[in-house]
Formats: structure tokens, sequence, C-alpha cells
């Protein structure tokens, strides 16, 4: 089923299955360059709601996109465990502090919402966040923090060491009471007070019986090592972007620690780099999000300049349908949306993923969706984006019951089965892939 949009959008898909693929041009080329002489990183920025925040899809389409044009880093990755969400299964966070955290979704505030559309922030220190690599292929040489305006918040250790330091503790004896023998005389015998005594054997009274033992503290010292753990700190450089650590060799694990000039502390995000050509694909999502929630916030496209993206891919409006916005509405938040990327990013390819198919409150098809995806497919050539029609390619709401029956869509019929996640993955990285195909045929 092909969208009824005009002739030309037609025969584009028929071509490339990705429609008005002409604007990818520049990515393509580049794309080409790295196929033939390894010597391009590209980065592409995937930006979602659900759909995307549990990185199956985009890690399908990460893992398929590598394999052909090499691994360049995992890219974009957030700590989503410190904010008490679902994260990718590629690294994990631990911390041993509790975070405060805001998502875009909940009404503005003056939160330090960025790049990864949820704040992570705590207004003391004594934190120590520890990342492990869980995926090898994703182990890195590079890793840039990302703060708001840049701040100097953080330092980086891969390692503790242990201080010893030499000091001196009181000896501790102990002397078996004998009959007749009062606390006051053992005091006075080792020149300490009762006290003393009483303190260290717990005592409530003055009262000692014959046969017990005491434990005497006396005034003679003995040596003693006090040994401490503490991370070693790592050399940063920083550029008008972000802070960050170079590793000749490739690590997995890496400590986040305050850095003790800063009095506030708060994570936008990290990203993870190889010392390698090929692609970086980063994805970045929050549950319920919609365009006009990253619209809320500017510290979001500010950021996003930090990822240096070639090519953004856009997989929202399932949250919009929700609200039961109209088709013109929501057009009207993408092109904010756009316009507001490309007051910082001017020429950035983009590729907008038209919603899959779903059902409203798990009964009702969903027209608002099928509507959003018309809509997207008849501004794409006069606003610049190319598009690829999802909702077209799982057969829109006649091919529903189909995705239920094999497994694809969960039981709420909004969210989709791992299995149905990976094959969206594979269907992109086909389509984009064809399209890519169809032009070096012409160039």
């Amino acid at each position: 089923m092909i969208h009824k949009v005009d002739t030309a959008a037609v025969d584009s898909f028929s071509e490339d299955r990705i429609y008005n693929a002409e604007v990818l041009e520049s990515i393509f080329k580049k794309l080409k360059e790295t196929e033939n002489y390894k010597n391009q990183r590209i980065s592409i920025v995937h930006i979602g709601d659900s759909h995307i925040q549990g990185d199956l899809m985009t890690n399908d389409i990460r893992k398929n996109l590598q394999q052909k044009f090499g691994n360049a880093g995992r890219g974009f990755v957030f700590p989503y465990q410190l904010a008490k969400t679902n994260g990718s299964y590629n690294e994990r966070f631990y911390s041993n502090r509790i975070w405060e955290n805001y998502r875009n979704i909940h009404p503005f505030k003056s939160r330090p919402v960025g790049l990864s559309g949820i704040a992570l922030w705590r207004d003391n220190g004594g934190f120590a966040v520890e990342l492990n690599i869980k995926d090898a292929a994703y182990k890195f040489n590079s890793i840039h923090i990302i703060t708001p305006q840049n701040q100097n918040m953080f330092d980086l250790a891969t390692s503790s060491q242990t201080k010893t330091i030499q000091s001196t503790e009181r000896k501790v004896i102990t002397h078996k009471i004998k009959k007749g023998e009062a606390i006051s005389t053992i005091a006075d015998k080792y020149n300490i007070s009762i006290a003393e005594i009483k303190r260290e054997n717990h005592l409530k009274s003055n009262n000692i019986r014959a046969g017990r033992t005491l434990k005497i503290l006396t005034n003679e010292t003995k040596p003693k090592n006090i040994t401490s753990s503490e991370f070693v700190t790592l050399d940063l450089e920083s550029d008008s972007f972000t802070h960050s650590y170079h590793s000749d060799k490739l690590l997995d694990k890496i400590y986040l620690i305050p850095n003790k000039n800063a009095d506030k502390y708060e994570l936008n995000g990290l990203v993870l780099e190889k010392d390698a050509p090929g692609i970086i694909y980063s994805g970045i999502g929050v549950n319920g999000a919609k365009f006009s929630d990253y619209n809320k916030y500017p510290l979001f496209f500010q950021q996003l300049k930090a990822l240096h993206p070639d090519l953004l891919v856009f997989s929202l409006g399932t949250n919009e349908s929700y609200d039961h916005m109209e088709a013109a509405a929501y057009i009207k938040e993408l092109r904010e949306f756009i316009k507001n990327i490309k007051d910082q990013n001017s020429t950035v390819s983009i590729v907008v993923m038209t919603p899959p198919p779903s059902l409203l409150k798990a009964r009702k098809p969903n027209i608002y969706i099928r509507d959003y995806a018309k809509s997207i497919l008849e501004i794409a050539k006069t606003d610049g984006f190319a598009v690829w029609d999802l909702y077209d390619e799982l057969g829109g709401m006649d091919g529903i019951k189909n995705l239920k029956s094999a497994g694809l869509i969960g039981p709420d019929w909004v969210h989709y089965s791992k299995k149905g996640y990976e094959k969206q993955g594979n269907l992109f990285t086909e389509a984009f892939l064809k399209a890519y195909d169809n032009f070096k045929l012409k160039n």
C-alpha cells in the first residue's frame, strides 16, 4: 500500500523505498568515500520516543550499518538506570548515590533538560558513576562528557589506587580479674581511668567479678597502617562542545567522579568513540515524548551539535496520536522541530520515519497515525527531507492483525516486541542501503 501523494512520489518509492532520497546525497557521498577508502567517520542520530529509548530498533540498524561501513563507536549514551528507566543493553551504569531527574514530557521547568531529553543532576558530590560496556564491539578509545554550557563538572578515572598512611594506636591487653580485686585497683595498676575500662568493656557500673577477662586500653602505643582507596583522575581535554579523554587502548570501564571545583553536577550524556573510520549511530529517546516536548528545551538543540550529525532520523508521532492531535498541528510541531535543528545544524540531512501502525486504547484503529503519515509525505519535497514510510512498510491499519499474529506487536497494540523492533531495524537498513546503491549507480 503506497499513500497517494503524487506521481513523482510513487515513482520515487518504487525506485528507493525512501521518498525524496535525493536530499541524502551528502551523506551518501561520505558513505561511498568510507566504503572505498576507509577514511570517514559518519555520525547518524536517531531521535524518538519509547520506540527508540530501549535501543532495540536502533541497535539493529547500528549493527547492520557498521558491518558494512565500519564501527567508529557506540555514540551517544545516557545513564537511564540512574533516572530509574529503561535503556540500552549495550552498557550499564551504576552509582553509589541517588540522582535527581526530570523528563521533557513533563511541564516545562528550569531543569537541565538537554540532549538526552532527561535532566540528571546532583547538588553535592561524594558520588562515583561506573560505566560498564556489556557488548565488546563497543569498547572505546574516546569518551566525551556533555554538560549544560559545557561546564567542567566531572572528572574521569579508569582505576583507583590504595593509599597507606603510617600511624600509631594504643595497645590493648587483657586482664583476668582476681578474687577481691576492684575496678579502681585495676585502673591504678595500668595508669588509666575507671571510665576507660568501663567504656572498653561496655560496663554499666563499677561492679566486676572474679574470673572475668577485661580488655585494657593501655597508654603504650604500637604502629598502625591506615589504608584508603582513591580514584586516579585522568587528564581531560576540552573543545566548544565537550570535555573528553582519549586512551591509546580500548576501554570497557570508566568512572565519572565529581570535579572538585564544581558546586553542582548535571549530566546530559556521554559519547563513546573508537579510533576507526565508519558509522557512529546514536539513539536518543524518551518514553512518552512528542515533538513538542523536545521543542520546549533549547538546550537539546544546542547540545545536538556535540554529536556532529551528518544525518538525523526522526521517529515520533505515536504519543501525539494518543493526544488526538490533528495532522495539521502535528506537522506544525514537526516543522518547528526541524527549524530549531536547522538553526543550530544548518546543513544536516533528515529522514522522517512515519509512525508505525497502532490501535488507540487497544481497540480503535489509530487514524491519526494514518493522517500523520500522509501529511509527512505531502510536505517532504517542499520542506527538504526524506521519508521512510514505516506505517506503509508494516501494512498500515489493514496489516495490524498480521503484526499481532506474527508476534511483532505487543499486547497494548502500541509497543512492538523485540522481534518487531528488530524487523523495523532490518527494513529501514534495507531501504537505506537500496537508496544508497541507487545513488552509486547514478554517480
